[in-house]
């Protein structure tokens, strides 16, 4: 016989009653008690690890089996289990457990707590702490904790106060929970007070300063926490790294590349994960590639770093190199890669391709993410295509405000302003509360309709009721619709009115309408008030030159010539392009650079016959050159836009959509060809000038001539 069980013979042998008691309760007889407690202690390690295996394996069942049969559990196992129950979210388990534990150490109390703090339950985890004896200082940092997980700072940090010890693990929490609630000017005063600091104080400080935009702050403690000779770890690196990705601090970031090297930390994921992100922020591209190709990746993070940071720099067509790489490679893409590989097509306005990586994400089942649904939104929007963009608004499973406002803002841009309103509704139905992108949306979709009483119900909304939302871009949408509907004296009061200092872009909205309904005075005053602001404005001279040429004062339109030239202030050049099967092919006012220009120019001039028999009569007034009239007809036939459509006839399949871009506002007359050229070839043509997409089908145009 042992010594323990001697022991505990001993013991039994010396208060009979209680252990005859025992051995009813256990149905045992009295002379197996030595043998089980023999059993009982040399079985003890594999009891553990069967409970390890199942538990680990997450069969808690079959753990709970494993411990209904040993005969005298330790308190070790029964925590074992009830830190398994916690963990797979069986917390009402885990409680029936911990209640039926014949001894309990603090081992066990502080694991029930914590259990049911992760398991969201506070009020269960302060009545076990405030009834548990013995409470160490890891039963008070893990209530600190559970206080601040539940975004209640003010009793965290009455309890931490109170707290008879504090390790420096407690100090860290109340830190870090100080960081988390933007609290941070207490986090620094308490780290100042801290009686001894670890790699984690330091680390914290570094990752909550950066996190609240307080970027340089964190680095300047990096610098201390070196001066202080703290060993760094890789956590800390990573968190320097992302700061100085944030403020693009080339130079120190470079020297922590070289630390990083240094400590041997170069192929940790999250240490390399930071490295690309910090160098495709510094415009580092070909270090950025560097660090991906020094080891082969299967990780998908490393993947997406190196795509966003592709985009970041705009090089879309690199990162979707990238992301068909990853593909081949057989690395899953995540939410993130499909987000930033959708945004990259958004940059290249490539449809095929943005639909062939929707399908990608459909085949993964990703599509109805809330991230990805929303990437694909923008994506169909940018692209031209609707109908589609309110397809993947459909698709999304749980919708966010984003979600909204991409799919209210997309609409707004293609002139559906019944739309917007009906989207609108359903927001507010679904208890999904606007901000000032919302209200921004809604306010452009009646710029854009001409709904200028709906206009006025929200903007008078917003300025009474959401005082603190109203914003610049508020003042903008409503001085276009007044603008638009001609109320320009109204559109110049308000603005005149505004609650912020207006600039230029207010102005320039005004001074559009202005060229819209010929109105000279108020154009004037606008443009003297964007030059006031903005001296070097192009686009302030360029419409009140087009102002003055409408209104046939050429000799005004020669000074504002004149004085541009003075002041070097180069006019912006009207472009127009298609993307054709991932190229994109640009035209200029009669342009004859393009290989295809002699099959163009036969459209046109075929084009042109057409016209005139549908009735077309160019209107003169947009040829704004003091030119003969058959000089201004020709001009207005070979304008960027035109040529572009062309290109897409001659290149695209019968009945296909042929979609241009254009980097200014449509020209008038254009508008009005494109819309008889739309049903002279039976097919839908869409043009995205500077404000607004068009949708031309059937001699119709979506915005119904206003625009």
């Amino acid at each position: 016989m042992n010594k323990s069980t001697v022991k505990i013979s001993r013991a039994f042998i010396q208060k009979p009653k209680q252990s005859n008691t025992l051995f009813q309760y256990l149905n045992l007889p009295s002379e197996s008690f030595t043998t089980i407690s023999c059993n009982a202690n040399s079985h003890s390690p594999k009891y553990k690890f069967l409970l390890s295996d199942h538990l680990k394996n997450r069969r808690l069942d079959e753990a709970r089996e494993v411990l209904n049969k040993i005969p005298f559990p330790g308190v070790h196992l029964y925590t074992m289990v009830i830190d398994g129950y916690a963990l797979n979210h069986r917390l009402d388990d885990a409680i029936q457990l911990f209640e039926k534990m014949p001894v309990r150490d603090t081992v066990s109390w502080n694991s029930m707590i914590k259990g049911c703090l992760n398991g969201g339950d506070l009020i269960t985890a302060k009545k076990l702490f405030d009834e548990m004896p013995g409470r160490n200082v890891v039963s008070w940092t893990t209530m600190v904790n559970g206080y601040l997980q539940f975004g209640k700072i003010e009793v965290a940090e009455r309890l931490f106060f109170e707290m008879p010890v504090k390790d420096v693990a407690a100090w860290n929490s109340m830190i870090y929970g100080y960081l988390k609630s933007g609290r941070v000017d207490e986090a620094v005063n308490l780290f100042r007070k801290m009686p001894s600091r670890n790699v984690i104080s330091w680390t914290s400080m570094i990752d909550g300063l950066d996190y609240n935009g307080r970027n340089d702050e964190a680095l300047i403690f990096y610098k201390k926490m070196v001066g202080f000779g703290v060993k760094l770890s890789s956590n800390t690196l990573s968190c320097v790294l992302k700061a100085c990705a944030n403020v693009m601090a080339l130079h120190l970031g470079v020297q922590t590349h070289c630390q990083v090297v240094k400590l041997g930390f170069s192929f940790d994921e999250f240490i390399c994960t930071s490295l690309l992100t910090f160098y495709a922020n510094c415009k580092q591209m070909e270090n950025a590639c560097k660090v991906f190709n020094e080891q082969l990746h299967g990780n998908v993070v490393k993947w997406t770093a190196l795509l966003t940071g592709y985009g970041l720099n705009h090089k879309h067509e690199s990162a979707l190199m990238v992301f068909g790489d990853m593909i081949r490679m057989a690395v899953l893409p995540n939410q993130s890669s499909f987000t930033s590989a959708l945004n990259s097509c958004s940059g290249l306005e490539a449809l095929d391709k943005g639909k062939e990586i929707h399908a990608v994400s459909v085949k993964l089942g990703l599509d109805s993410d809330v991230f990805v649904g929303n990437s694909l939104i923008v994506m169909y929007t940018v692209c031209g295509s609707i109908n589609d963009a309110v397809a993947a608004f459909s698709n999304i499973g749980e919708k966010n405000v984003v979600s909204w406002n991409s799919i209210i803002v997309g609409s707004a841009k293609h002139g559906q302003g019944k739309l917007v309103l009906t989207l609108f509704s359903r927001m507010i139905r679904d208890e999904v509360d606007p901000d000032e992108i919302s209200f921004t949306g809604l306010l452009s979709a009646c710029s854009h309709s001409g709904m200028l009483q709906k206009a006025r119900c929200f903007f008078e909304y917003i300025s009474r009721y959401k005082s603190t939302a109203i914003k610049l871009q508020h003042y903008v949408c409503m001085v276009d619709v007044l603008g638009r509907c001609g109320k320009l004296e109204e559109a110049e009061g308000l603005i005149k009115n505004m609650q912020v200092k207006p600039n230029s872009i207010v102005w320039l909205a005004l001074l559009s309408a202005c060229r819209m309904h010929s109105n000279l005075g108020v154009a004037e005053r606008a443009a003297k008030s964007i030059l006031d602001l903005e001296p070097n404005c192009s686009a302030a001279y360029v419409l009140l030159s087009n102002i003055y040429a409408s209104a046939g004062k050429w000799s005004d339109v020669s000074r504002m010539r004149v004085r541009m030239k003075q002041a070097g202030i180069v006019k912006q050049l009207g472009c127009s392009w298609v993307i054709l099967r991932g190229v994109r092919h640009e035209f200029v006012c009669a342009d004859r650079s393009h290989p295809l220009s002699e099959k163009i120019y036969q459209k046109l001039d075929w084009l042109g016959g057409k016209l005139k028999e549908f009735g077309y009569v160019p209107d003169e007034s947009f040829a704004l050159h003091d030119v003969e009239d058959e000089q201004k007809q020709e001009m207005l036939l070979y304008h960027s836009e035109r040529l572009a459509v062309a290109f897409g006839l001659v290149t695209t399949a019968e009945g296909s959509t042929i979609t241009v871009m254009k980097n200014l506002r449509a020209c008038g007359d254009c508008h009005s060809a494109i819309k008889l050229i739309a049903k002279i070839v039976g097919r839908e043509i869409i043009v995205r000038d500077s404000t607004r997409f068009h949708h031309f089908r059937n001699g119709m145009c979506s915005c119904g001539d206003y625009w």
